[in-house]
């Protein structure tokens, strides 16, 4: 299982963020839109792509979008979908 973030913003402000936040995964950039455009993230001239979950799985096919990302029960939905789509919970690292 793998997991990033990605935005419409350059590398460097992603870099200051994700060091801001410490996250622990990356954070991809698509500065260009390339990306959000070919996944209906963003239409037209919007800059701010929709806050969506696009989960792909290993066959590299869209599993599931979730278009209604509520951020403060995110993680709980996350879990649960990753669930209802079969991926096993992994053990915690010691």
């Amino acid at each position: 299982m793998a997991y990033f973030g990605a935005s419409c913003d350059t590398p460097e402000y992603n870099k200051e963020f994700a060091d801001e936040l410490k996250l622990d995964f990356p954070l991809l950039s698509d500065p260009d839109r390339k990306v959000a455009l070919e996944y209906g993230l963003v239409v037209g001239d919007k800059k701010t792509p929709s806050r969506w979950t696009v989960y792909v799985s290993k066959e590299g096919k869209i599993a599931f979008i979730d278009k209604e990302v509520k951020a403060a029960a995110h993680a709980e939905a996350i879990v649960k979908k990753l669930a209802e789509l079969g991926v096993e919970k992994a053990e915690p690292k010691k």
